[in-house]
């Protein structure tokens, strides 16, 4: 490879330091080797071109470090085909070494894009936060079996079983470093992923290999650890819903006497504020707050139960002791950090607990999307947008559209979080007896990409409620626009107050209104209600209240005062222990 000039002499001045003398060409062939430092010389020159080629996929080498020596030294035996240990041909070495090296290059990088040939969940690849995607990572899964394997392991030492302080600390001490190679090896011979990860810790743990998983059953370390999955899903998410309400909170006070058009059926109905309406989403997410709260808070642990629940083979360990059995049970639990375990259990804990987590979340898809699609409506009006990019393209061959990407988006996997709720309801429906084993495929799809989804969800809620745009003036001409008709009913009241017939007023009103309408549909001309009944004689008594009859203001009844009271007593007491983690910002990456 080329260098330039300055690399150069600092690789010629390393050399020499360690002792080469250089060729003066450099296309000679022979290089001699000073007589101090003759393996130095050789090595470290070598190393230099490992360096300049291999970047950082090359360890870094101490003179003093045989073990680093010896590594290297074992790498070049097996790049070349020389046999001396301090080979003069140190130029024929490097070629050999680079040309070596750029071959391990080009073979991580075909892997690399190997990849690319793989279907990739866009869940992970393209959406979740790094703490999500982790929680339901193999790491943190087959971590977690190995500390399940540990606390199962001090309880039982605790209560007399013959397991010594050292093969505790040796499961501690091999607890995070997993060969995953050697696992799935294991798992590809047995066709059992808890025992291949048993082996696999035990090879690693060979005086404690004997008590690893002792007396336990598969779901001890499977099913303890969804449910401390489940468990660190919900305090994810729940942090990031309360940011969520604390923004879209911060709108609806913001925009809470701006009056604007209700809808009803899609069609104009009577005047609401910006702000009331938010407080209509609002309550629907404070319901979702309290459902995975709720779902969150009734998670218990499995436990120490055995093969069909009965802690059988514990009771035999313990010979008979039902007491220790339960303390067992008690202490494996609390160093789960959970308060308490299920008191009975099939081989499994029931799925009725994944059904119960699932529907919360699924519930609080059904409440985004349909404030998304809200949003998305009213874009189409212009009356309110999500944020959008100084770059953002919203078409390819209209430039000037204005999509509601984010909306677009939320609503479209809020129909996946709703759509998997129907896994666990099959799943718990179709469970024999004290288990089947249908359940297991279900579950490693269906578990992480609930949370997944809902994650992606709230994280890309959090960006549309702090960037939301509000455009007043354009909300003023739509409530200019329908208005006079709304009016109707004032104006009637109006002239009965000064002494009109009630009837006759309603079906003058009824004519105008028509004709007005008419001009509106047919003719696509402006709502001229107004100045028809200004026109009239009819309506004389009344022409002096006509402005005022028509202020928006007093269309909207108490809304201002509803999205007070609504914020103050049941919105900020939901917020409160939540209080500490309201600053997190959220950038999206797409």
């Amino acid at each position: 490879m080329n260098e330039c000039k300055g690399e150069q002499e600092q690789r010629v001045a390393t050399m020499q330091h360690r002792g080469c003398q250089l060729p003066s060409n450099p296309n000679e062939e022979e290089k001699q080797i000073g007589t101090t430092g003759k393996k130095h010389a050789c090595f470290m020159d070598v190393f230099f071109q490992l360096h300049t080629v291999g970047g950082s996929n090359v360890p870094e080498v101490q003179e003093e470090e045989e073990g680093e020596e010896a590594w290297l030294l074992a790498r070049l035996s097996s790049l070349c085909v020389c046999s001396c240990r301090y080979c003069a041909d140190s130029w024929f070495l490097v070629v050999v070494i680079q040309s070596k090296i750029i071959a391990d290059i080009s073979t991580t990088t075909m892997e690399a894009a190997d990849e690319f040939m793989k279907y990739r969940s866009p869940l992970v690849s393209r959406y979740a936060s790094k703490e999500m995607a982790y929680n339901f990572s193999d790491r943190k899964k087959f971590t977690t079996w190995r500390k399940l394997w540990i606390c199962l392991a001090k309880a039982e030492k605790a209560l007399g079983l013959p397991i010594t302080d050292a093969q505790i600390q040796e499961m501690e001490s091999h607890a995070e470093d997993i060969d995953f190679v050697m696992a799935a090896e294991e798992e590809r011979k047995l066709r059992h992923d808890v025992m291949a990860h048993v082996h696999t810790f035990a090879h690693c743990c060979p005086t404690a290999a004997p008590i690893i998983h002792l007396g336990a059953t598969s779901c001890y370390v499977g099913d303890n650890t969804d449910l401390i999955m489940l468990r660190d899903g919900f305090d994810i998410l729940l942090p990031k819903l309360a940011r969520v309400i604390d923004r879209l909170a911060n709108f609806a006070e913001k925009y809470a006497d701006l009056p604007t058009l209700g809808f009803t059926h899609y069609q104009p109905a009577q005047l609401t504020t910006v702000g009331k309406r938010a407080c209509l989403w609002l309550q629907d997410f404070i319901m979702d707050m309290r459902n995975l709260q709720r779902a969150r808070d009734d998670l218990r642990f499995r436990g120490v139960k055995g093969t069909t629940g009965t802690q059988a083979s514990f009771l035999q360990l313990f010979q008979g002791d039902h007491d220790k059995v339960e303390e067992l049970d008690r202490m494996v639990t609390e160093m789960a950090g959970f308060k308490k375990a299920y008191l009975v259990t099939g081989q499994t804990y029931s799925r009725k607990v994944d059904i119960d987590c699932l529907s919360s979340l699924a519930s609080l898809g059904a409440t985004v999307h349909k404030i998304c699609t809200d949003i998305r409506l009213l874009a189409n009006l212009k009356e309110i947008e999500e944020p959008f990019e100084k770059e953002q393209i919203g078409s390819s061959a209209m430039p000037y559209k204005r999509n509601p990407m984010r909306a677009e988006r939320c609503c479209s996997l809020a129909r996946h979080l709703v759509a998997l709720m129907a896994d666990p309801l099959q799943t718990a429906s179709v469970q024999w007896l004290e288990r089947t084993l249908d359940d297991s495929a279900n579950r490693r799809i269906s578990l992480p990409e609930s949370f997944l989804t809902a994650d992606i969800i709230l994280s890309t809620l959090q960006n549309i409620t702090e960037g939301l745009v509000v455009y007043p003036k354009v909300i003023e001409r739509h409530i200019r626009h329908e208005l006079p008709f709304m009016a109707t009913e004032n104006i009637i009241m109006a002239m009965v107050k000064a002494g009109g017939n009630r009837q006759d007023c309603h079906e003058k009103i009824r004519v105008l209104s028509q004709e007005a309408a008419a001009v509106v549909k047919q003719e696509g001309g402006d709502n001229d209600l107004l100045a028809r009944v200004q026109r009239d004689p009819y309506f004389a008594p009344i022409l002096g209240q006509l402005d005022a009859l028509l202020d928006p203001k007093t269309f909207i009844g108490r809304a201002p005062q509803q999205v007070a009271r609504f914020l103050s007593e049941e919105v900020r007491p939901v917020l409160e222990p939540y209080k500490a983690k309201m600053d997190v910002k959220i950038e999206l990456e797409l």
